[in-house]
């Protein structure tokens, strides 16, 4: 059986079969590299699984690795890999989800040091969890710390503060 009778009537040229294959061992490279934490959230069947966890575990220099990425490849392309590639995105979602609301963060901590007080009470419209003492407290002893020249240690403690709290808002 050659390739042009596994995929019907249209002709798929050997560059394109190659291409296909090479993707999907990408895709296989990107499960191994995933944590255990990430792979669990992607739905595979067992054999395709402990291959994956077969694959951490071999050294990456050697041939073995590669051979056993190949190998990967194979499994993969026997199956759907629909429900594969939508767990891959939801979790790079997610990390990129995260990732905006961390410079929003930032952004408002920012915003806090160079405006003060105008901005606090911005700040609370939005976040009425957040203690109006507390951000006072912080943006002074920033103020302190900038004067006297020392590490942002309260820009920091500010940063985690608004972290912890907002995300109590949601």
């Amino acid at each position: 059986m050659n390739a042009e009778e596994d995929y019907g009537d249209e002709h798929v040229s050997k560059t394109q079969i190659k291409q296909e294959a090479q993707e999907i061992k990408k895709l296989g490279e990107k499960l191994v590299n995933l944590g255990d934490a990430a792979l669990a959230k992607i739905p595979l069947d067992d054999e395709v699984r402990t291959a994956v966890e077969l694959a951490r575990n071999i050294n990456k220099k050697k041939n073995g690795y590669r051979r056993q990425l190949q190998f990967i490849g194979k499994l993969l392309r026997k199956r759907d890999l629909t429900e594969i590639e939508e767990g891959l995105l939801k979790l790079q979602m997610h990390h990129q989800q995260n990732t905006a609301q961390f410079h929003e963060l930032e952004l408002l901590r920012d915003k806090l040091i160079a405006e003060g007080d105008k901005a606090i009470q911005e700040t609370l419209e939005t976040y009425p969890g957040l203690e109006r003492q507390k951000l006072r407290q912080l943006l002074r002893q920033i103020e302190k710390e900038k004067q006297q020249e020392k590490p942002p240690a309260a820009a920091r403690e500010l940063f985690q503060y608004l972290k912890s709290e907002t995300q109590k808002d949601q």
